[in-house]
């Protein structure tokens, strides 16, 4: 045994020298890792002085940048009112309240100057860039180092960023708070009804499946009708 481990040793050594320097790749090279880029914008609500009440103007105006997709149910959306507490608060009631008959929960905020008289929707927009899937950009040639591979990761980040309902969540988390029921009750009521809409082969990126030509379906049986 003793005449086993000095050769052993040799060779430990031997393999030791050919291991690659922790300078020859760095996980830097490959970030298996969301990014997430958003950009911000405000629509000014107007309201008659003393007044909590969208105009008939107004409502439809909001309708259609609603319609146009200015605003989405994705998007991190703020409502501020101009006026005294109570006021401010029944005008950024009624603004979140004509947003979520679009599906689009808003949150009230405070900002340091709205005009008067008005009310400012501030929303921002975020998109998820996904990393390069998979990942096998490091040598795994003469690897003794045991550490994870290049692609460790890689699949849980895509599909996070592939899941998430709002971006912006992936910026900041919301305040704990009571939450309206009816998008989650119109989420519902889209699977039970089976109209959740599925992503397309584009939205995917970079991951696609290897192309695969599927033998044709055999003929189905010979079959004979039962005679009495």
């Amino acid at each position: 045994m003793l005449r086993c481990a000095y050769p052993f040793a040799a060779l430990s050594v031997a393999l030791a020298a050919c291991a690659p320097g922790a300078a020859e790749y760095t996980k830097a090279e490959a970030p298996n890792r969301l990014q997430v880029e958003g950009a911000a914008s405000t629509v000014e609500i107007a309201f008659a002085p003393g007044s909590a009440r969208l105009s008939a103007a107004d409502a439809a105006r909001l309708d259609r940048l609603l319609g146009a997709g200015a605003i989405r149910p994705a998007d991190r959306v703020g409502v501020a009112a101009a006026g005294a507490p109570a006021l401010a608060a029944a005008r950024a009631a009624a603004v979140k309240a004509a947003l979520l008959r679009w599906g689009i929960v808003a949150e009230a905020q405070s900002l340091p100057a709205v005009p008067p008289n008005r009310a400012v929707v501030t929303i921002g927009r975020y998109a998820v860039a996904l990393p390069p899937c998979p990942n096998w950009s490091e040598p795994r040639a003469n690897d003794f180092t045991n550490a994870p591979t290049s692609n460790f990761g890689c699949a849980t980040a895509v599909n996070l960023g592939l899941m998430v309902a709002s971006p912006g969540d992936l910026v900041g988390g919301r305040e704990l708070a009571p939450a309206d029921g009816q998008p989650a009750a119109a989420a519902v009521d889209r699977y039970l009804t089976d109209q959740v809409p599925l992503p397309s082969l584009a939205a995917i990126g970079p991951i696609q499946a290897p192309a695969y030509n599927a033998p044709p379906p055999a003929p189905p049986p010979a079959t004979t009708a039962a005679t009495p």
